[in-house]
């Protein structure tokens, strides 16, 4: 039903983003100056929804096929036939061109794994028409077929996917074993949107099923991370035993594991429990021993003392983004495109034991339209002008402590501002922003939500959702040795 050129011009143009797909609620006749060649103003006549159409049932009934593709699994026990055109299949994928070229007869045998052949029918109905409808337990082989075709454009189109839907609810969870699948594949992208999904999400991930199901280089790669956001340590070790009562590993990757909890950041009183019940700490407690005693001397002494006399420079003194009320509070801000918002809270002066008993008390300030600091007047004959708030502006947050102590001696605070979104019907932590007073000092904060539409991801009822965390570091315990 169509001719050469017909087939070539719809399968070129599937492989470009601007796909005649994609443009089909257009009016079908607009008026476009660039393609009539004389510049006079004609108008464009687009038949593409029929062509595709056209091009799909060619698929179907194997008209004017000119080889067949035997779709094999390793275990020969599934064998599918596809009658297809090798004109279409050789425009989309370079190695579907060599394999062509390359062949001794009109079938074409190809080895898919069970998973891959299961979709293999949805893949080539991609490569003549252009879309696909995915589900989460089929993104995975898509992802698989386009890389090894090189359909690069599905490649990345199934990458998108597989990003936005992190969220979504799946019965074992997906997201690991996504992460997984992106460390072989060398898909940067996913894993680093993945990882960082399982990190700022750690609390829920932790209560999934899924969690017990990580590997053991996933299990490493979130304990060495500091912007874990969670409820508290004393969580992140019951989630660690469980794991590693479930899966049994050898004794140097429970052993590397249990040395990658940061044990200072719990009070003495869990120390002691952990030391009495924990069947895991029990039976290697001998590799974690120096831990736990430092531990217990970073609660008895001064900080401070403590560093004249160890080497205390390492993660196990540094907090990660805990979510108890010790170390911050949730701020809802209803209408966060309005007014000025203002709230207060307090946290614990440090996670040390000697300071166990003090409290700062913080002012923080939302400001929905403040001037970014590259669109200030500099300085005046009087001093620094002072920002103003402007249409327009971007949002920040500004957070000081209400009253100035000698206490604060020798603690440097840290300030993150968790942003909430809601993806699939969840809510998720989908920022982190870390500054020291105003959130200014990042350049980005919320410079991609959208606060003035209610569709926003960014608007939970109308609300902006966030989660203030001060995280206290000892400045003698962070300075760099020479």
């Amino acid at each position: 039903d169509l001719n050469l050129g017909q087939i070539y011009f719809i399968s070129s143009s599937l492989t470009s983003p601007f796909h005649p797909l994609f443009l089909f609620n257009q009016a079908s006749l607009t008026g476009d100056s660039a393609q009539d060649g004389g510049g006079s103003g004609g108008d464009t006549i687009s038949h593409s929804l029929t062509l595709v159409q056209r091009l799909e049932a060619l698929l179907l009934q194997g008209n004017g096929s000119d080889v067949s593709l035997r779709v094999e699994t390793p275990s020969a026990d599934e064998v599918k036939m596809i009658q297809a055109h090798s004109l279409v299949l050789s425009l989309q994928s370079p190695v579907f061109e060599e394999m062509l070229l390359s062949r001794n007869s009109s079938t074409l045998v190809l080895k898919e794994s069970s998973d891959c052949a299961a979709v293999f029918d949805k893949f080539i109905r991609y490569l003549y028409c252009g879309e696909i409808s995915v589900r989460l337990d089929q993104a995975t082989p898509l992802h698989k077929l386009a890389t090894k075709y090189q359909v690069l454009g599905l490649q990345q189109g199934i990458t998108q996917y597989m990003t936005q839907n992190l969220a979504q609810e799946s019965p074992s969870g997906h997201v690991a074993s996504w992460y997984e699948y992106a460390l072989q594949a060398g898909d940067v992208t996913l894993r680093d949107s993945c990882l960082q999904y399982l990190a700022w999400n750690l609390s829920s991930v932790l209560q999934s099923g899924e969690w017990v199901t990580i590997s053991s280089q996933l299990l490493m790669s979130l304990l060495q991370r500091s912007d874990l956001v969670l409820q508290s340590e004393m969580e992140l070790f019951a989630a660690l035993e469980a794991w590693i009562i479930q899966n049994e590993p050898d004794g140097l990757t429970a052993e590397n594991a249990l040395r990658a909890v940061r044990y200072a950041m719990m009070p003495p009183r869990e120390l002691f429990r952990l030391q009495t019940q924990s069947s895991v700490l029990a039976r290697y407690q001998e590799s974690v021993r120096d831990l736990l005693y430092m531990s217990y001397q970073f609660h008895s002494s001064s900080p401070m003392h403590m560093a004249k006399y160890f080497d205390v420079n390492c993660s196990l003194f540094m907090p990660r983004n805990y979510l108890s009320p010790v170390w911050g509070s949730p701020w809802i801000i209803s209408n966060p495109t309005r007014d000025d918002r203002s709230t207060s809270f307090q946290t614990q002066l440090g996670p040390s034991g000697h300071d166990a008993s003090k409290r700062v008390t913080w002012n923080a300030l939302f400001s929905p339209r403040w001037l970014p600091l590259s669109m200030r007047p500099m300085y005046t004959e009087t001093g620094a002008m002072q920002p103003t708030r402007v249409e327009g502006g971007r949002p920040r947050i500004i957070i000081t402590p209400a009253t100035s102590s000698a206490d604060f001696a020798g603690v440097n605070f840290q300030k993150t501002v968790l942003v909430m979104a809601q993806q699939q019907g969840k809510v998720v932590v989908k920022h982190v922003y870390n500054f020291h007073q105003s959130t200014e000092e990042n350049g980005d904060f919320l410079a991609e939500a959208d606060l003035y539409h209610r569709t926003s991801e960014y608007l939970i009822d109308s609300s902006l959702f966030l989660h203030i965390v001060v995280k206290p570091l000892y400045q003698t315990l962070i300075t760099t040795k020479n």
